[in-house]
């Protein structure tokens, strides 16, 4: 799972432009409520996630499994991997 957060945190933090220094941003942090990502991104997260992991992300999977951190996100795309 180690290996799905580095990759995470590289994407984001490239995607949405988020600096290095920034001492809010981490793994743990809520990407929404702290305005790292907003529903558009959001959107694009998603299809980075289907397009780079193979899996498809549905509705339920979003009512299901709290998506709101990287640790979430990448526990989620292990579980649907089977990593």
């Amino acid at each position: 799972m180690e290996e799905i957060i580095r990759e995470l945190e590289q994407h984001i933090r490239q995607r949405y432009e988020i600096d290095e220094a920034d001492e809010d941003f981490g793994i743990d942090v809520h990407l929404f409520d702290y305005g790292f990502i907003d529903s558009i991104g959001a959107t694009a997260l998603i299809a980075h996630i289907e397009k780079t992991y193979g899996i498809q992300v549905t509705n339920q999977d979003l009512m299901l499994y709290p998506l709101n951190t990287i640790r979430e996100i990448a526990a989620f795309i292990a579980k649907k991997t089977g990593r």
